[in-house]
């Protein structure tokens, strides 16, 4: 998960209140100090987490409106002030004319030349025509990366592996690119800093006068993300930020509140390792899943790049009903996998972020579900209708003839179950979102269970 530790924190935090016989001042001081640390943990600016503290405890003093509890007003201004914390709004990047240039900026070890061909991906799917162009001079291997990723995505790609000047790379293919609907331009880095980076970054700005110009920073950076978002903005003014491997740390908090310093909004947030793992930023989203809330428009949008609208509508509501058989399984799960891992989906759905679930249950290793149609090969129709019938004789006959082990078929078995378990813990939780419904529908558009 996205920040895990931090979402763990603030979720926590929350259930004091949800949990609460009463709202007092006390709860409300010990709510806010908890917000402060787990900020804090997550190397939020020291400055930044006060004032956000702040703001909810000046706004925890209003009286609740008519028909709204004290502990749901409670809910509503925490969310709220971490929505404004973090942007407010997000902002999408309007392809409007052609080519659109993306020029990409940061240091070495951010994630600059990925962060490339995820974008190129995330545009082609989009229907757009895309080229990708390697101006990266110093790092041997820059060139070699980007070609490779282009080829993966099957994308155009533009680089000249012995010229060292950047901006002649750029000026000998200026003429190919008004073919194109996006040219995302990756630029080479430094361990800091320098005048020398500051000055060639300067001049091939000059050159392309890209339409935005990108900060890749890494989302495990720290505080000291604010310093070199300050820096970059100087040089080459900054548009907009994406922030990368956010999947696997602690640390995010100083990545994600460095872009108050420029005023650049972050427009991407890097997710995973794989080229599909590059999400739009939305503020009321992401806040959403990070306090156990759910997402379901980002679930939605998910489901439409790989599933037909109508798919999509049936898979959610058998999924959701809990009384699909095993073929059904298999079909969602194949379509899951293709939208991310188990993990970040179940984030996604109002309620099933908050519940405890043990990582094994939301996470299917690689391989397991071609091993399981194997076993559904083997298995009869009523079976495959009716798991319950799956008796000791028969799961040792399936086990024969699909080439596995017994204890195989029972995983797929336990597989089955726990799905099932799931939708009906799903279906008994009182979700977060459900007590905010009381407010008038004032919960963004998605948000809401």
């Amino acid at each position: 998960m996205v920040l895990e530790k931090l979402g763990d924190s603030l979720k926590s935090t929350l259930s004091k209140i949800t949990g609460a016989m009463f709202v007092d001042e006390k709860l409300i001081s010990e709510l806010v100090k908890d917000i402060q640390r787990a900020l804090l943990q997550s190397d939020t600016n020291v400055q930044l987490v006060f004032s956000l503290s702040n703001k909810i405890k000046d706004r925890a003093k209003d009286s609740p409106p008519p028909g709204v509890t004290k502990r749901e007003q409670i809910i509503k201004i925490v969310y709220e002030e971490l929505t404004n914390f973090l942007g407010k709004e997000s902002h999408e990047i309007q392809i409007t004319k052609k080519p659109t240039q993306i020029m990409l900026v940061g240091l070495f070890g951010s994630g600059k030349t990925t962060t490339a061909g995820k974008l190129a991906k995330y545009y082609k799917k989009r229907g757009l025509k895309i080229a990708v162009m390697q101006t990266d001079t110093w790092r041997p291997a820059a060139y070699d990366q980007l070609e490779q990723l282009a080829k993966q995505v099957g994308v155009d790609f533009f680089g000249n592996k012995s010229e060292k000047n950047p901006s002649k790379i750029y000026s000998s293919f200026k003429p190919r690119l008004a073919e194109y609907d996006v040219v995302i331009v990756d630029t080479a880095g430094r361990d800091a800093l320098s005048d020398e980076l500051i000055a060639e970054l300067n001049n091939l700005n000059k050159l392309v006068q890209p339409d935005q110009r990108l900060l890749v920073i890494s989302g495990d950076i720290g505080q000291a993300a604010q310093s070199q978002a300050q820096a970059f903005h100087d040089t080459c003014n900054v548009t907009g930020v994406i922030v990368t491997k956010l999947e696997g740390t602690a640390k995010g908090g100083g990545a994600l509140s460095a872009c108050s310093v420029t005023q650049s909004p972050i427009i991407f947030i890097g997710v995973g390792e794989k080229i599909d793992d590059l999400e739009p930023f939305h503020p009321q989203r992401f806040v959403g899943r990070l306090l156990g809330m759910g997402d379901l428009e980002s679930l939605l949008e998910k489901a439409r790049e790989v599933v037909s609208e109508d798919d999509a509508k049936e898979m959610s509501e058998k999924f959701l009903k809990g009384n699909f058989n095993l073929i059904d399984l298999y079909e969602q799960m194949k379509t899951m996998k293709k939208m991310g891992s188990f993990g970040s989906l179940m984030e996604m759905i109002p309620g099933m972020g908050k519940l405890k679930l043990p990582k094994d249950v939301l996470q299917v290793q690689e391989g397991k579900i071609e091993k399981w149609r194997y076993a559904m090969d083997s298995m009869t129709k009523d079976e495959l209708e009716d798991p319950e019938l799956l008796s000791a004789e028969r799961i040792d006959r399936i086990a024969k003839g699909s080439g596995l082990s017994a204890s195989e078929i029972r995983e797929l078995l336990k597989q089955y179950r726990q799905s099932q378990k799931m939708m009906k813990m799903f279906k008994s939780e009182k979700d977060v979102s459900q007590l905010m419904k009381k407010m008038g529908g004032k919960l963004p558009k998605g948000m809401m269970g």
